[in-house]
């Protein structure tokens, strides 16, 4: 049985933890729309890709633009969302969604990885839509920009996913078990954590 469509599951994570991959998955598994917020936002710019985004409209325009795209598609409720690596950086973004977090409104899951395991993933994967954070390589940045994140999306996720150290299987089964099997109100200020 799947949780209520009151509830929008949210996965968080840096880029090549899985989110847009996983996030797929589990609305097909959960029989729920799948959204991925990189694919969003550029459109409120009018752009085509997050690169294009980026480059044109600047870091600050583009995470405003993201967090836009993160309230609307709130509603409708029951979705599947999966967030910009970004997401909760941009302003006012982290505070909405802890407040929606203990409202019940959302479950966020962040997906782990070390910094070695995000490089390995992202290796063949890193094209044109993938600029860089900090203005170097895009793969030798990954330490940083963890460095910089990890303690936000801890502190903002409902559960934690160790997600590096799985297969996509697993991962997904570990995913079905916090979206299916866990009480959905009163569980905000716990997290768990899948081995």
């Amino acid at each position: 049985m799947s949780p209520p469509l009151a509830t929008t599951i949210m996965l968080m994570g840096l880029r090549g933890s899985g989110k847009s991959t996983l996030g797929r998955q589990l609305a097909q598994r959960l029989d729920r729309p799948f959204v991925d917020l990189d694919d969003v936002t550029p459109s409120l710019l009018n752009r085509t890709s997050v690169a294009e985004a980026w480059a044109n409209d600047g870091p600050e325009a583009f995470r405003q633009a993201e967090f836009r795209a993160l309230q609307q598609q709130l509603s409708p409720p029951g979705r599947v969302i999966a967030l910009g690596g970004g997401t909760p950086t941009a302003p006012g973004a982290s505070q909405w969604l802890d407040h929606h977090r203990k409202l019940g409104d959302i479950r966020l899951i962040y997906l782990a990885a070390n910094a070695d395991q995000l490089r390995e993933r992202l290796r063949a994967a890193l094209g044109p839509n993938r600029p860089s954070l900090t203005g170097g390589d895009p793969l030798a940045e990954i330490d940083r920009v963890l460095a910089d994140r990890d303690a936000l999306y801890r502190r903002l996720a409902s559960h934690v996913i160790d997600a590096g150290a799985m297969s996509e299987s697993q991962a997904l089964d570990a995913l079905l078990v916090i979206a299916v099997d866990e009480p959905l109100r009163g569980d905000a200020s716990t997290q768990s954590r899948m081995p």
